[in-house]
């Protein structure tokens, strides 16, 4: 390919960077079937790296996915020119455009894109796991991870095996209750979720889920923005009949801290795990922005200072222009039509590395400017979610 102009590209596109999908194979746990992934793709990647369980959005980060992944595994790209061998990394863009391309404040506040969202499909529980604050994770050279989670209906045609998700433990349970589960972890089953609470997932609302605070996602497809981390704890040594090492325990700690309980109890925000009002402070009803005969927009993410998220939906047959104050990115979930220059279509049966017309990535000029959005199907809605961080616009809960 030769070279390009990337500031010359996005001008030429509308300000508007058409993605490629990015699909990421986990090792555990068995794919939940929702990502609009051809059958025959789900172990592209061979059948060690395990199924085909989530699809990365607006990803400037790699996935911490084990010793045979790709060192670029997780990374957005964007499409060039039609010929997916050509495409050059999100990444690239916002180090080369800075901030004509996420805007002034976000690059002078985290000199990158700092967050990124994904669909995760899998079709029993995950393990108990608590993502770590940025004090611990500082500790061995990550970020901390806050994240959002939202349940969008048009992906969600069952419920998977188990659509509840465990977070924290019972108001009632002690640290060394906890503690002492722990000790058996490679000894027994430890079935640590008995000292948890589990609450039925809702589709079309969504939680907050701060770090320090252990949870296990239930079986709906999940919409995830989050912070530009991949770092956790598993707690639970065996989920749904399958176990884990204890490197899942510790793998995250600072070398002379593995075996040392108490550390890894520290990793627990203990006050935030066993809030007795818990739902009352995380729980994320989708809130009304706007609504009219054109189009609905709902916040679907927010109450939080890191990630937000919207849901815009435009009416059969018309044409909008939204404008937002920050760079942003989008999947499409339900119809088709033109954002920008750009044909828009939902994806519905993709090959394994395909280009598609479902993912984008707004500057923050033509966010702020208004993209114009035209729904061209006539009976079905045109339905995107929109990921970016937090913002002083976003409701604080």
């Amino acid at each position: 390919m030769k070279q390009i102009n990337l500031e010359q590209h996005l001008k030429d596109n509308g300000g508007i960077l058409n993605l490629i999908p990015v699909f990421v194979p986990r090792r555990f746990g068995s794919a939940g079937h929702r990502l609009k992934l051809h059958p025959d793709d789900y172990f592209a990647l061979g059948t060690k790296r395990g199924s085909i369980k989530e699809r990365w959005f607006s990803s400037v980060i790699c996935a911490i996915n084990g010793e045979d992944a790709a060192p670029d595994e997780g990374m957005s790209y964007v499409n060039i020119n039609g010929n997916k061998e050509d495409k050059i990394s999100l990444k690239e863009f916002v180090d080369t455009l800075k901030d004509k391309l996420i805007g002034k404040e976000l690059f002078e506040k985290y000199g990158t894109w700092p967050m990124y969202s994904k669909f995760f499909d899998y079709e029993g529980p995950l393990f108990h796991h608590v993502h770590l604050d940025f004090e611990a994770a500082a500790r061995v050279g990550k970020l901390g991870k806050p994240e959002a989670y939202y349940f969008p209906p048009q992906v969600n045609n069952h419920p998977g095996n188990f659509p509840h998700t465990y977070f924290g433990f019972s108001p009632d349970v002690t640290l060394d209750e906890v503690k002492e589960r722990l000790k058996g972890y490679t000894e027994r089953d430890i079935r640590i979720t008995e000292l948890s609470r589990a609450y039925r997932i809702q589709l079309g609302t969504g939680w907050y889920t701060p770090p320090g605070v252990i949870h296990a996602p239930g079986s709906y497809l999940t919409y995830e923005p989050q912070w530009n981390s991949d770092v956790n704890s598993v707690f639970e040594n065996i989920t749904d009949n399958e176990i884990y090492d204890k490197s899942f325990l510790n793998e995250n700690c600072p070398p002379d801290k593995m075996e040392d309980l108490d550390y890894i109890m520290s990793l627990l925000d203990w006050e935030k795990n066993v809030d007795p009002d818990y739902r009352k402070h995380y729980f994320r009803p989708p809130v009304t922005i706007t609504e009219n005969e054109d189009y609905t927009e709902k916040w679907v993410a927010y109450g939080n200072d890191y990630i937000a998220a919207k849901e815009l939906t435009v009416n059969p047959g018309r044409t909008v222009t939204i404008k937002d104050n920050t760079a942003y990115g989008f999947i499409t979930m339900q119809g088709n039509g033109k954002v920008g220059p750009h044909r828009c279509a939902v994806g519905t049966m993709l090959r394994f590395g395909q280009l598609s017309e479902d993912e984008f990535f707004v500057s923050y000029d033509a966010a702020s400017k208004g993209i114009v959005i035209e729904n061209q199907n006539q009976s079905e809605p045109l339905v995107m979610l929109k990921h970016f961080p937090s913002n002083p616009s976003v409701p604080k809960a």
